[in-house]
């Protein structure tokens, strides 16, 4: 059976109109996940806007609901070195008694106009796609030993490099929370194949998102990892007034082999949307 998730991207809005939502969304048994984004400055709407850092709120909602599975869609690996990533993941598995999904991503790519400003204007660096990409395979690896081993460690990569790092606690879910890796590129569907649970992709060209778990089926095969072991996730826009669009792409991923969906839900949210999106989307 499919797994359906909303997502609420939590620019233009305030906090208490992302935890009703959430709230709303946890006593809707039809929803199984929710997730916010990774994003510094708003991406939609006006530049001078209200956003909240994704984490923080992460915790926040994480702490006041009690069956969602919860996540980014996705994490930047640009904004907070991994081995503090997995410090910050660890301490929302703990307050959410085992429901963290780690989501990833390489981050934004140079050629989208708004990706640079929000980390030009945070002071963070902003590396070419390729060299954000073999960031992320190395993150990847230090947050699963962070998660996983029982001794400091060394690591010294072209990328990321700690010396005498440990994770103490250990996350809740053993022998680690799941990682949900998000994009469409070849590099990042390598990176996918080696380390991740789940793979998200933007619908709205499903042949193309069928070309890419094709590939992603190839790359397992080449380190001889079983596809199947991935589960194949689609992020769709919900429309309000056009419900019968949404239905439809749900039908056609869903038939395509995607078995998680993820339901962007447009700001400003009507009231009972969480109901509303079970009822008209997913029912």
């Amino acid at each position: 059976m499919p797994s359906f998730g909303i997502v609420t991207a939590p620019q233009q809005v305030s906090y208490d109109d992302v935890l009703r939502v959430w709230r709303e969304a946890d006593t809707v048994p039809e929803i199984e996940h929710a997730w916010l984004f990774d994003h510094l400055l708003p991406i939609g709407g006006s530049i001078d806007g209200p956003i909240l850092e994704g984490w923080t709120l992460l915790s926040a909602l994480a702490a006041q609901t009690s069956r969602l599975a919860v996540g980014l869609l996705v994490t930047s690996n640009r904004i907070r070195p991994p081995a503090l990533l997995a410090k910050i993941a660890t301490v929302v598995d703990h307050v959410s008694r085992g429901r963290l999904v780690l989501g990833l991503g390489a981050g934004s790519r140079p050629s989208i106009p708004w990706a640079r400003r929000e980390y030009e204007a945070h002071g963070l660096p902003y590396h070419d796609f390729g060299d954000s990409v073999a960031a992320l395979d190395e993150a990847c690896t230090v947050i699963e030993r962070l998660w996983t081993s029982d001794a400091p460690f060394d690591f010294h990569g072209e990328h990321v490099q700690v010396t005498g790092a440990f994770g103490n606690p250990k996350p809740v879910q053993r022998p680690r929370p799941p990682i949900l890796i998000g994009g469409r590129a070849s590099a990042t569907l390598r990176v996918v194949a080696r380390h991740a649970d789940l793979w998200n992709i933007p619908g709205g060209d499903l042949a193309d998102c069928v070309e890419r778990s094709a590939l992603l089926d190839r790359y397992c095969a080449e380190i001889g990892r079983d596809p199947t072991e991935i589960t194949r996730s689609i992020h769709l826009p919900v429309s309000y007034e056009h419900p019968e669009d949404t239905r439809k792409a749900v039908g056609e991923a869903v038939a395509a082999g995607f078995g998680h969906v993820t339901l962007g839900l447009p700001a400003p949210w009507p009231e009972g949307v969480a109901r509303w999106v079970a009822d008209e989307i997913i029912r």
